[in-house]
């Protein structure tokens, strides 16, 4: 069975809040999967990688990435992992504003990060990153031909009690106070939001109509300095890849992003003034599901997300 990419836009009801005493974190895997790239549709090279999360036996969180199978998880330019936003089903009530996942598929380790307020803190949010090690699998082949990995089963023919345990990051330094020294030993990420971009897509094509893929736009709030919001917009017309430029009113921040509308792989590199002619940059890479909408009786289709948490390194 293949996994698709399919984003359900289900948001209300999500009590986004945990305790920011409260330093480890447990998510329950119920589900993991990985396939190959599908033979039945030539061409296509493409792996993909779903995760189902839960804290009972529900699936409370969808995760699904796509990359070409060579990458392994890896973006082939920039050399960083590929995260990707974990969709909540709906289905129970969820603690956190963002869970996003990335996968080595190399070394089997899939990692974990997820954003919550802090329902001891008000005003504030905590980010908690983490691992999970998969390193019993069992792979085979479909009836295709195409590959496909999932946890070993238990003696007893039960699904494996797998479980990803999170930290609390430390705070992150203010951005007017921040040095290079202190950014360097925090971890580097974004809150991205406001996702928007729209093309005219003709009744039986599958690409946009050449010229009109606007590209996107959004905004990116750092989970790694405190205070430091960027707008993010295309300036680039042509979509092989879009280029962008991010603003933010600290001076010291600078940023920009690259998008491929084919791969919908987006990577953001961010650059600090350290003062000394030097500057600090961070790059991160995530791929964005965000849904895509026609206007009544029109082609032209308008795409956006709900917040979406980038990483950046490993954990």
């Amino acid at each position: 069975m293949k996994y698709l990419p399919v984003v359900l836009s289900v948001v209300a009801g999500v009590k986004a809040a945990r305790q920011c005493s409260t330093a480890t974190y447990t998510h329950r895997v119920i589900d993991a999967r990985y396939d190959g790239p599908d033979l039945d549709k030539p061409g296509s090279d493409l792996a993909t990688v779903a995760v189902s999360l839960s804290s009972s036996t529900t699936p409370l969180y969808e995760c699904v990435a796509q990359w070409p199978e060579s990458w392994k998880g890896f973006h082939n330019v920039t050399e960083k992992l590929i995260w990707s936003d974990c969709i909540w089903t709906g289905a129970g009530t969820g603690a956190d504003k963002s869970v996003s996942f990335a996968v080595d598929w190399n070394k089997k380790v899939v990692y974990l990060a997820h954003v919550f307020a802090c329902s001891d803190r008000q005003g504030t949010d905590g980010l908690a990153t983490g691992t999970l090690p998969l390193s019993e699998l069992d792979c085979d082949y479909t009836e295709e031909g195409s590959a496909y990995c999932a946890p070993k089963a238990t003696s007893s023919g039960a699904r494996p009690d797998l479980r990803i345990s999170t930290q609390l990051a430390p705070a992150a330094p203010n951005a007017n106070t921040a040095s290079c020294s202190d950014l360097s030993k925090q971890y580097q990420s974004w809150t991205l939001e406001k996702w928007h971009r729209q093309f005219v897509l003709t009744p039986g094509t599958f690409e946009p109509k050449a010229g009109t893929d606007t590209g996107p736009s959004f905004t990116l709030k750092s989970l790694g300095v405190g205070g430091v919001v960027f707008t993010c917009a295309t300036t680039s017309s042509s979509a092989s890849p879009f280029q962008g430029e991010c603003k933010s009113d600290v001076t010291k921040a600078a940023a920009a992003f690259t998008f491929d509308p084919k791969l919908n792989i987006l990577t953001v590199k961010q650059k600090w003034d350290c003062g000394d002619s030097s500057a600090l940059e961070t790059v991160g890479v995530g791929y964005m599901q965000g849904t895509c909408d026609r206007g009544f009786n029109s082609d032209v289709f308008t795409c956006s997300s709900e917040p979406v948490l980038i990483g950046t390194e490993a954990l």
